[in-house]
């Protein structure tokens, strides 16, 4: 297949949403993939330890869920099954008490009341707040900018959630938000921690959006992971696309995009070139697209100006534990999360966010973390524990903020002593956590970036998070936050295109939405042509 309507340049959860959303409406499509397999950051693997499995990148998928381009494919039918933890998220506390999120929002919201009289009836008015308004929420963060039909949905709802009060608290920092509404110390350190998925200061505005999101997503939808892996929602995608005639090419780097009349014509790997008739579909982070796949003098000159200022999200460090049993918590929780976050409080939160953003290596980082055998009890034998977490740094630190002399170049010596300093954090709350350890892996930024290329440097969303490289302004102003890249036929459809971060498949979907919405007009044309 050397001659195909479309070429998906990536086979991440973005390029195989696009490639099935292409093959869905009659394309030939062919998917090519620098790695040995399909999935991106939506992978998992069995190298840790004989018989447990450790998603190899991301491992919840709350947006997922709320998605429905991706509920839409009806992956089911192709090996995809969901499953959930007894509990959504927990937080350990100072004192021995967890903040917990549960799917049941009774029980949440009667956790929160236990802890701070007044919390239980507070999380309540949030919960139903976002019953209201909160689809139309994700649909408009999902679709192009400017989301015209779900942005006149949430209008309609509005009134109904508090009008302009409504809108002022989803633009307020996520510290202020939690202060307003609540009076313990539970639900704020839950929406904080959500918050700091992204790399929005907690103190700025953005964050708030963050927070309550994903708070809500897991209020209504939970945190679902895919039985047997991560890999399994990329594979089942995958095996949607074959069934609909779509192939896809593993081991194959594309090398560059030929353009024509400043139009997309072919894509090229190491040994082949394909050409193009209808569109190349690009799941590649935009410094990589601008940069390396475009020769310079095919990229439109602003795009190429804007792209000077392009900024990456932080670096990343994740480490994965096979564990001998569950985490030995010294105050186990009242109900046993798929993720828990890791923060003395809301304050020293801050601190450590603060500290990679101001280009430091964070004294006691905030972690995410997984219990994925507590989520799924396929992940390792019973008994045990399939754990992971991971923490964001900087790309290159001006110095260490902790004891430990890490450096921030990020080698194995750096990473093995922050991993340290990660399973000390653990430890603080499970004493007995190190004798636990069956054996120990650390992926840091430059592994990352060697095992997917869109993980530049270990960042994991494709470009920041913060309000000036957001919305119209992503990746670059002037694009109108679309998927249009200023090369005919060339449309961006990864994570560093509107709406960014996050597996939901919104990049993709939006980028074939726009290659058949231009190959129509295209059509149109020609008839209209020929009618002259």
């Amino acid at each position: 297949m050397n001659d195909v309507d479309a070429v998906v340049v990536g086979a991440g959860p973005n390029g195989l949403v696009a490639a099935n959303y292409l093959a869905d409406a009659g394309w030939s499509v062919l998917v090519l993939e620098a790695q040995p397999e399909v999935g991106g950051a939506v992978r998992s693997d069995t190298e840790v330890h004989d018989g447990f499995v450790h998603d190899t990148f991301s491992a919840f998928y709350p947006l997922a869920a709320a998605s429905r381009t991706i509920q839409s494919f009806e992956l089911e039918k192709f090996g995809l099954t969901w499953v959930h933890a007894p509990a959504v998220l927990g937080h350990p506390l100072k004192d021995g008490e967890w903040a917990i999120l549960h799917r049941d929002r009774a029980v949440t919201a009667s956790l929160a009341e236990a802890a701070h009289r007044g919390d239980g009836a507070a999380w309540l008015d949030l919960v139903e707040q976002w019953d209201r308004i909160g689809d139309h929420i994700v649909r408009a963060l999902l679709t192009p900018f400017p989301p015209i039909r779900a942005g006149l949905g949430a209008l309609t709802q509005l009134p109904r959630v508090g009008g302009m009060d409504f809108v002022r608290m989803m633009l307020t920092p996520v510290t202020d938000v939690g202060r307003n509404r609540f009076g313990g110390e539970a639900p704020r350190i839950l929406l904080a921690g959500n918050a700091g998925h992204a790399d929005i200061p907690l103190d700025a505005s953005g964050s708030g959006v963050m927070g309550i999101l994903l708070t809500m997503l897991g209020q209504t939808v939970g945190f679902p992971v895919p039985e047997g892996g991560a890999g399994r929602l990329t594979q089942a995608l995958a095996a949607r696309l074959r069934s609909k005639g779509g192939e896809i090419r593993c081991s194959s780097e594309v090398m560059g995009i030929d353009v024509v009349d400043r139009r997309a014509v072919a894509v090229r790997t190491t040994d082949e070139r394909f050409e193009v008739r209808r569109g190349v579909l690009a799941d590649v982070v935009a410094s990589r697209l601008y940069g390396d796949l475009l020769r310079p003098d095919d990229v439109p000159p602003r795009i190429a100006r804007g792209m000077r200022s392009f900024q990456l999200d932080p670096g990343t460090i994740k480490v994965d534990w096979a564990l001998d049993g569950p985490v030995p918590w010294a105050s186990p929780p009242p109900y046993a999360p798929g993720t828990f976050h890791m923060a003395d409080s809301v304050e020293q939160l801050s601190e450590a966010l603060a500290q990679v953003t101001a280009g430091m290596v964070p004294a006691r980082p905030f972690m995410l973390a997984g219990q994925m055998t507590t989520a799924d009890p396929t992940r390792s034998p019973e008994g045990t524990e399939s754990l992971w977490a991971y923490t964001h740094v900087p790309h290159g630190a001006a110095y260490d903020a902790g004891e430990g002399g890490v450096r921030g170049i990020w080698d194995r010596d750096d990473c093995e002593r922050f991993a340290d300093r990660m399973q000390a954090r653990i430890a603080e709350h499970a004493p007995d956590f190190e004798s636990r350890v069956l054996a120990r892996r650390v992926i840091g930024p430059h592994e990352m970036e060697a095992r997917d290329a869109n993980l530049v440097g270990g960042a994991l969303n494709g470009g920041t998070a913060n309000l000036h490289q957001q919305l119209m302004f992503r990746p670059v102003p002037g694009q109108g936050g679309r998927a249009e890249t200023g090369v005919r036929g060339l449309y961006l459809a990864s994570a560093s295109a509107h709406p960014g971060g996050g597996v939901h498949g919104a990049p993709g979907m939006n980028a074939a939405r726009a290659a058949l919405a231009h190959h129509r007009l295209r059509a149109v044309a020609s008839v209209g042509r020929g009618g002259r």
